[in-house]
C-alpha cells in the first residue's frame, strides 16, 4: 500500500543558536557617515529663529545707547491683527500699563515680504525696531539712531 506522507529523516541532534550578524552602516566600503554640515552651520534654525535673532541683535545695538529699554519687552509675532482698509503695519508699540511692560512687536511675514534677502531684512528690522522705540519714547528716529535711514 501506497502512503501519502513521506518517511520523516532521522532525527538529528539539536544545534546550537547561531551567533547573531553584526551589521555596520559601511556597507559598500566608503568608510563611515561623517556629520551632514560642520557644527558652526545652524542646521535647525528656521525662517523665524533667524528673524527673531535679527530683532535680538537690533535690540542690543540699541540698548547700548538707551539703558532704559531693558525694562520695555521686544516681541516677534507672525502677522498683524486684520485691520479693514488700512495698510499692513510691520510693527507696532504698546506704552507700559498696570503692572505691564512697555512692548514693541515687529511682525515677521509683513518684513519679509517686503524684503528681498538677509541683509535687506536686517536693515528693514533694525528700521522698524527703531521707529517703534522712538515712538515709544516720544522722540524722533534719528534722535534715537543717528544712523537712522542711513543704510
Amino acid at each position: 500500500m501506497d502512503s501519502p506522507v513521506p518517511p520523516s529523516p532521522p532525527h538529528r541532534p539539536a544545534e546550537p543558536p547561531a551567533e547573531p550578524r553584526v551589521r555596520r552602516r559601511d556597507r559598500h566600503g566608503r568608510g563611515m557617515r561623517g556629520p551632514v554640515a560642520p557644527p558652526q552651520v545652524p542646521l535647525s534654525a528656521s525662517r523665524a529663529d533667524t528673524f527673531r535673532d535679527l530683532v535680538l541683535d537690533s535690540v542690543e545695538r540699541l540698548e547700548r545707547r538707551w539703558p532704559q529699554l531693558a525694562d520695555v519687552e521686544f516681541m516677534v509675532l507672525e502677522v498683524p491683527p486684520p485691520v479693514p482698509g488700512e495698510t499692513v503695519p510691520l510693527g507696532g508699540s504698546l506704552p507700559a500699563g498696570k503692572g505691564e511692560p512697555a512692548r514693541v512687536v515687529v511682525y515677521r511675514r509683513p518684513v519679509e515680504i517686503r524684503s528681498k534677502n538677509r541683509d535687506e531684512r536686517a536693515l528693514l528690522v533694525h528700521e522698524v525696531v527703531v521707529e517703534q522705540v522712538a515712538e515709544l519714547l516720544g522722540l524722533s528716529p534719528e534722535s534715537v539712531d543717528p544712523r537712522y535711514g542711513q543704510d
